[in-house]
């Protein structure tokens, strides 16, 4: 049978709530019962529970994470950039999940009142926005990674979607293309409202403003993105490119347009948003947009781990730039 607090106390004659002192150094137990103490350890070959520790201490060493699901094609690389740092400073990470909706929120819930975590990394599941606030509010550390573009008021990691959709349209602009069909993601999403802004700046400015007519919205999946260009060629519109929102429905748009006779780039050049891993492999390769993943989860857990380390946490977001990657979809090889 494994030793317990229980039987240190007993062989040394102290109470349970003794022996968790000393095992925490608090000072507060006499120098010889300490001693005695600790020599029963030793003779017992008393190992403590690194969690009885911790909680004992008022922490965990653990972090958690909430995440909607883990299916999205670049959710493996926010999650593993937090595992990267996280491990590498001696924390534990509690993942959760949405993926049963109220149920999972509800047994998340009730991992944050019993605090089995020290702080939180959370890329928002759908309407969480106000409940991660208020625990944040409530003296949670939260740290949020924002990939919708909501601009929190609480501790977060971006990027700069209204300068991706920018560099997006420079680069169809400098390769002569003039009319853009745009396939958006849902117009709820902060993020859709930039890479737009900033991809219709850029053609307004160059002489060829975006037509409305042009721009499908779209919900971010591979399916949204072949319908946006059957409709497209269903309604007559005449487009040299296409830009979509991110690389799952640019893939979409690249299977419509495979279909409906189109080559990539010499007819439609085309260009997405993410570098997800599939978007080198596309046929043709597919020239993008990429967000900084991986780095935007090292850096939430840095900045996390640094609170606890005295660090104050503030609104003031940590903005991570997007760069544009070419490759054949929009230049021939």
């Amino acid at each position: 049978m494994p030793i317990t607090i229980a039987d240190v106390a007993s062989r040394a004659g102290v109470s349970k709530t003794t022996v968790s002192r000393v095992l925490n150094g608090k000072g507060e137990v006499d120098e010889s019962t300490a001693a005695r103490v600790r020599r029963v350890i030793d003779e017992l070959g008393y190992t403590p529970s690194a969690r009885a520790v911790n909680l004992a201490r008022g922490h965990t060493r653990v972090i958690g994470m909430l995440v909607p699901s883990l299916i999205w094609p670049w959710m493996g690389e926010i999650v593993q950039g937090a595992v990267d740092v996280v491990e590498a400073e001696g924390y534990g990470l509690l993942l959760f999940t949405c993926n049963r909706g109220a149920e999972s929120m509800r047994q998340f819930s009730a991992q944050v009142s019993g605090k089995a975590f020290d702080g939180l990394l959370a890329i928002e599941p759908e309407g969480t926005l106000d409940y991660l606030a208020d625990l944040y509010a409530g003296g949670l550390p939260v740290v949020l990674i924002d990939d919708r573009g909501d601009k929190p008021l609480m501790p977060s990691v971006g990027t700069t979607n209204r300068a991706g959709g920018a560099l997006a349209a420079r680069h169809l602009v400098e390769i002569g293309r003039r009319r853009p069909l745009v396939i958006t993601g849902s117009e709820k999403f902060g993020c859709t409202q930039d890479r737009l802004g900033g991809f219709a700046d850029v053609f307004a400015a160059a002489g060829h403003p975006v037509d409305p007519r042009f721009v499908m919205e779209g919900d971010f999946t591979y399916d949204c993105g072949s319908q946006a260009i059957r409709r497209a060629l269903d309604l007559g519109l005449e487009f040299d490119s296409v830009f979509a929102h991110n690389d799952l429905s640019a893939a979409g748009a690249l299977q419509g347009l495979r279909q409906a006779g189109r080559a990539v780039p010499d007819d439609v050049a085309l260009v997405g948003f993410d570098d997800i891993v599939h978007a080198a492999h596309t046929e043709p390769p597919l020239t993008t947009i990429r967000q900084p993943m991986r780095q935007m989860g090292e850096m939430a857990a840095r900045r996390l781990i640094a609170h606890f380390d005295g660090t104050p946490l503030t609104s003031e977001p940590n903005i991570l730039s997007t760069t544009l990657v070419v490759r054949s979809s929009t230049m021939p090889a």
